[in-house]
Parts: structure tokens; sequence; C-alpha cells
């Protein structure tokens, strides 16, 4: 089940809540009890090197897409 970070408004603690896709923008209680939170945009950090041997992992990276990708930045 995704876990979705949220901060309270009221007192300022940020807290996270495990809950299903469906009820992703469900409003959220914080631990204190207020009503007026909000949903953090959180941030996935995925590392290490594909294996298996298929062929994304011998797939050289491209620098397509994006300002600095594309180039216009230097």
């Amino acid at each position: 089940m995704p876990r979705y970070d949220f901060r309270c408004r009221s007192c300022g603690a940020t807290f996270e809540l495990r809950r299903p896709m469906s009820q992703a923008n469900a409003p959220a209680l914080c631990p204190q009890g207020h009503e007026d939170t909000v949903k953090l945009l959180s941030t996935v950090a995925v590392t290490g090197t594909a294996s298996g041997g298929g062929a994304a992992a011998s797939a050289p990276a491209s620098g397509g897409g994006g300002c600095c990708g594309g180039g216009c930045c230097g």
C-alpha cells in the first residue's frame, strides 16, 4: 500500500499515512487531531544498477530532453 506524506498547517507536524491510491487525495488528520493538513510532494530516489541482462540493463544512457539534457544550459 502506498505511503503519503502530509504536513499539518496548524502545528507544523509532518506525518506519513499508508492508504490505497483511491484515497490519495482524501483529507487527513494530523496525529494531534488537526484537520488543516496538506499532502506533500514525495520524492523517490532509486539507486543501483539493473540486473538480469535485459535490454534496459545494457542500453546506454541518453541525454535527450529537458534543458540541461538538451544542451541549452552550456
